[in-house]
């Protein structure tokens, strides 16, 4: 009963730490997902230099810890007065954009080549090709990897505590800390993460049945 008297107090405050947490996913995907595309068409492009700017970008990525990428935007770019909202968002931003770049590229690869060759005996250009043939397909396609990725932004979004972001897994370790009980608060941040899960999911979930019922 302490738990739930717990959950119930703090309400208000939480929901606004949900609700921060909830805005940077979405802006840091949104922007994520044009990263990943312009990287996927370097990828793609079979120009070798091209390839190879893509290629690094993606190694540096995976090659190194979010939090560090994070840091690197809220300390690194102390010049251009980055405010906390935007060195998460863009940290988040530039570490999802080569998983999704990836993801891009799959996708599109996957379409039969002869999809963008009867594009062009229509006389359609290879970027027109492209934009109403092949990636309408694509995204089509990777719309489940999407959405885990959108997923595992959400609870990357966390790391933004480390400066000092009082986001949703913020409010719980700042309660912890003053009334000496992580645990439950702890487990009522985890109810929060839960029920934003959920509400990702079921909105992919139908996105992607709007797209299957499209074809």
């Amino acid at each position: 009963m302490d738990l739930l008297t717990k959950f119930i107090d703090t309400y208000p405050v939480f929901i606004k730490g949900m609700l921060l947490t909830f805005q940077l996913t979405v802006v840091a995907v949104f922007i994520a997902i044009f990263i990943g595309l312009f990287f996927a068409f370097l990828k793609i492009s079979k120009i070798k230099v091209l390839e190879w700017i893509a290629d690094i970008y993606i190694f540096l990525v995976r090659g190194t810890p979010l939090v560090v990428q994070i840091f690197i935007f809220y300390f690194g770019l102390t010049a251009l007065d980055i405010s906390q909202f935007w060195s998460v968002v863009l940290g988040l931003a530039f570490h999802n954009g080569a998983y999704i770049a990836e993801i891009f590229r799959g996708s599109i690869q996957s379409i039969d080549k002869g999809q963008m060759e009867a594009g062009r005996s229509l006389g359609m250009t290879a970027g027109l090709a492209m934009r109403r043939i092949i990636l309408p397909q694509a995204f089509r396609r990777a719309m489940p990897p999407l959405g885990n990725q959108f997923i595992i932004a959400l609870k990357d979004s966390s790391l933004a505590s480390f400066i000092g972001m009082y986001e949703l897994f913020n409010v719980a370790t700042t309660y912890g800390s003053n009334e000496y009980d992580y645990m439950s608060y702890l487990l009522i941040v985890a109810v929060y993460y839960l029920v934003l899960v959920l509400i990702f999911s079921v909105l992919v979930n139908m996105a992607e049945k709007k797209m299957a019922s499209s074809d």
